[in-house]
């Protein structure tokens, strides 16, 4: 059987120089090798197969029997690395957090342990007759959420 590891260290090699980054890797039991990669302005299917290519230059195919199989993180999945929320900063998001709730807005910053989001709401002033739309920020430790990812809107 293939170890995780030793995909992540040739794709490690693959990424060394580029603006490339991992997302995942993953190996089934059947030894079915899954590699995502992203990047700021996307990812081309000419890079996917010039790393697949790469890939199986670095395994034996003699002694493995696998299946391989290199992509882009789909642009509705849910985030998976920090990195994919540093390059949607300034863009809409979605966020369900582990209670349910379900929040969109703005993301605003991002770090190892947070990411904090603009979200509009409407708040009725005391004395005033209808609420207004604000702008509050929230901050989410990642353990508090099941899923960031980017919104897809077509207004």
């Amino acid at each position: 059987m293939i170890e995780k590891k030793t995909v992540c260290q040739i794709v490690d090699e693959w990424l060394d120089g580029k603006e490339y980054f991992l997302v995942e890797v993953s190996i089934s039991p059947d030894d079915k090798i899954l590699v995502e990669i992203d990047h700021k302005e996307g990812v081309w299917i000419e890079d996917c197969v010039e790393l697949s290519r790469f890939i199986e230059s670095k395994l034996n195919r003699e002694e493995d029997d696998y299946e391989l199989e290199v992509g882009s993180a789909g642009i509705g999945q849910p985030f998976k690395v920090l990195q994919q929320y540093c390059n949607h900063i300034g863009k809409e998001v979605e966020v369900l957090k582990k209670d349910g709730r379900k929040l969109c807005g703005v993301l605003k910053a991002a770090d190892e342990q947070h990411f904090t989001v603009t979200i509009e709401k409407k708040v009725k002033p005391e004395g005033a007759k209808r609420p207004t739309l604000v702008q509050e920020d929230e901050t989410f430790a990642y353990d508090e959420i099941k899923y960031t990812k980017y919104l897809i809107s077509f207004k």
